[in-house]
């Protein structure tokens, strides 16, 4: 399995990072931490340059957002040296559920597992 995992991240970029990345972030990345889902954040020496090592597929919405303010330089602090105040009422981040099972299906939709009993609707049929 390992060298099928690694003849996947070699062409594909949503399976991880890509050879070229890896190469690039040996080469030129600084550290700057890590998220509770595991990527890794780095930057270059200069700071001209921020990227993140997804720790799995290569989805944007696992980033948390005071990762992403770094990652897009809406500040200069990574989360790990100023961390941002969290509110009582704030959720804890998830990705994006679209396309999955466990995305939101609102009542009366089909994909839900209990399907509402529609009495308010009567089916349109051409006379």
């Amino acid at each position: 399995m390992g060298i099928l995992n690694t003849l996947l991240q070699a062409v594909t970029w949503w399976n991880g990072s890509t050879l070229n990345t890896r190469i690039y972030t040996s080469r030129k990345g600084v550290k700057v931490g890590e998220d509770d889902q595991g990527n890794v954040f780095y930057k270059t020496e200069d700071d001209s340059r921020r990227w993140v090592i997804f720790n799995g597929e290569a989805e944007a919405s696992r980033i948390d957002p005071s990762w992403h303010g770094w990652l897009h330089r809406t500040w200069d602090e990574p989360p790990t040296e100023k961390p941002l105040p969290r509110k009582s009422w704030e959720k804890p981040h998830i990705e994006n559920l679209t396309g999955t099972a466990l995305a939101y299906a609102p009542a009366g939709s089909l994909r839900r597992a209990d399907p509402v009993e529609r009495r308010d609707y009567e089916a349109w049929t051409p006379e």
